[in-house]
């Protein structure tokens, strides 16, 4: 059994660049076996593996500082209190307590010698010696590329780690690199990956390919698909140049990119106050958000203007987002990223006020062309996200006029507690044949966004068939954009008059539903999107 680990040299000293995890598990390994010969009558002298005379006191072959008293416990077979200690020493710790367990039982009266001797001479650590950081991290990339399981944030932290001289200073950053890789680890395998990606390609792209036949990928596309890569070779860009500055790129920049990532990732799943856009534009599934969000903000900025950037930033994506959907255009990362790239650039550590300013007026430059004036209508393509646009118009109304939104709930379309598109007309086209001389026609006209609404799921199957009359009673005992069709909901609700007053909004009870109604609805339903999607959002109050 052969195992490389590499390591840099300078001058007598020598520093794992890879490796770290075998030389430790090697290492609590034999200090069992140690102590498991304690008592015995044959024993196997491996001291000698496990650390060094230095001068009359004990050096351990892995000698690292944060370590070394829990490995003179561990060696003495002795108790440590770990409740102060670090998550590494922790981790050691129940490391060696695991072995207990599982060390076969057959191995520890007179085959342990054999089995010592047997681990001597076959297990092997192959030696990689660099001596200059450079050369250590070439020679990790290189096995990477030749099939060893290591990915692009691993070569990436050995790099920086590499080029941190002061062996304290390189086991501080280690330990918060793995600190924040441990977190993004709970919210799935990929979201290091996903969090390097946004942070570079936010805070340091240049370029991006140009849109023409043959065109050579530049830093947005490079930072995508090799990360680790794209620093080494622009490391003077970055400011990369001496050890110190390689401490600060991890102790500084990434600590706190890292964090503010973490808040997002949160944003995205639970509405937050300030930060609501993000949890919007996350539904709908647009995967270069964070790219943006993190663009204009600095590690100089408090915890309030940082928040408030992102925020103007994805409502400034929200609008953005929904406008195009409005207007029948792709929202793709392949139809999106070049844009994105061009706002990343414009909004790039610049100040909040010059941000909401940025945006404000490319979102009016993109309202001079489109607007919402167009109805969208339901299909296979637009299912999910005229869902959202619903729960949007229901959550709004709601929270308009003093009633906690419910937007969490009317966004779930499975399960028992799944909100569905509920059709004010039954797909009935005999009720309709003497306004329709088709089916098609009517069909269509029957998916337009004014005759659609939310509803729970049971509710909504029991009124599929019924007629608007038959419907109406039902509608009053759901949400504020449903309940908006029945005239007792105007008796008993001020806060929704009040609302409709201060927007402008000529919402009416309507005692029946045809072609006219259903026009009118989705005329009202645009100027509902104009409002919530509207511009001045970004200005603030």
């Amino acid at each position: 059994m052969t195992r490389p680990i590499v390591v840099s040299q300078n001058d007598d000293v020598r520093h794992i660049v890879d490796g770290q995890q075998r030389m430790t598990s090697l290492s609590i390994l034999l200090i069992y076996l140690n102590n498991l010969q304690q008592g015995q009558e044959k024993t196997v002298s491996i001291q000698s593996m496990i650390y060094a005379d230095d001068f009359g006191e004990k050096k351990f072959k892995m000698d690292v500082p944060e370590r070394n008293d829990c490995m003179e416990a561990l060696f003495n077979n002795t108790p440590f209190n770990t409740d102060d200690a670090s998550e590494s020493v922790r981790n050691l710790t129940a490391r060696y307590q695991d072995l207990g367990e599982l060390f076969p039982e057959e191995l520890q009266g007179d085959a342990l010698p054999l089995f010592i001797y047997w681990l001597m001479r076959k297990v092997k650590l192959i030696e990689i010696i660099a001596y200059a950081d450079e050369d250590a991290y070439t020679i990790f990339e290189t096995m990477n590329d030749r099939g060893l399981s290591l990915t692009p944030t691993d070569m990436l932290k050995g790099y920086l780690l590499a080029n941190i001289d002061n062996v304290e200073k390189r086991l501080e950053a280690d330990k918060l690199i793995k600190k924040y890789l441990a977190l993004f680890a709970e919210h799935g395998k990929e979201t290091d990956s996903d969090f390097f990606k946004a942070w570079l390609r936010s805070q340091y792209a240049q370029k991006i390919r140009e849109r023409k036949k043959d065109a050579k990928p530049e830093d947005f596309d490079l930072i995508g698909t090799e990360y680790h890569r794209w620093i080494r070779n622009h490391s003077a860009d970055l400011g990369l140049n001496q050890s110190t500055d390689f401490y600060q790129f991890v102790m500084q920049n990434f600590r706190y990119y890292a964090a503010l990532y973490l808040r997002l990732l949160d944003a995205a799943t639970t509405r937050m106050d300030g930060l609501e856009s993000v949890r919007y534009v996350a539904d709908a599934g647009f995967t270069l958000q964070h790219h943006v969000t993190l663009a204009a903000v600095m590690p100089e900025d408090d915890k309030d203007t940082a928040t408030a950037k992102v925020g103007v930033i994805a409502g400034f994506l929200d609008s953005w987002l929904n406008l195009r959907f409005w207007n029948f255009k792709s929202n793709s990362y392949s139809t999106m990223s070049y844009a994105v790239f061009l706002v990343i650039r414009s909004i790039r550590g610049k100040t909040l006020s010059e941000v909401r300013t940025i945006l404000h007026d490319q979102l009016k430059h993109e309202m001079s062309e489109i607007d919402f004036s167009k109805p969208v209508h339901l299909s296979q393509y637009t299912s999910k996200a005229v869902h959202r646009q619903l729960a949007r118009f229901t959550d709004w109304l709601e929270q308009q006029s003093g009633v906690p939104g419910k937007y969490e709930d009317y966004i779930v379309r499975s399960g028992k507690n799944a909100y569905e598109v509920e059709h004010i007309w039954a797909n009935h086209y005999d009720r309709f044949a003497d306004v329709f001389d088709q089916q098609g026609d009517f069909d269509r006209t029957r998916n337009h966004i004014g005759g659609l609404l939310l509803l729970p799921k049971k509710i909504n199957a029991s009124l599929s068939d019924m007629t608007y009359a038959e419907k109406l009673p039902h509608y009053l005992k759901a949400n504020a954009l449903t309940q908006s069709l029945h005239e007792a909901f105007y008796d008993k609700n001020p806060g929704f008059r009040q609302t409709l007053q201060r927007h402008g909004l000529e919402f009416k009870p309507l005692e029946e539903f045809g072609l006219t109604e259903m026009e009118k609805r989705s005329e009202l339903y645009s100027r509902l999107a104009a409002l919530i999607w509207s511009p001045d959002r970004l200005l603030g109050e």
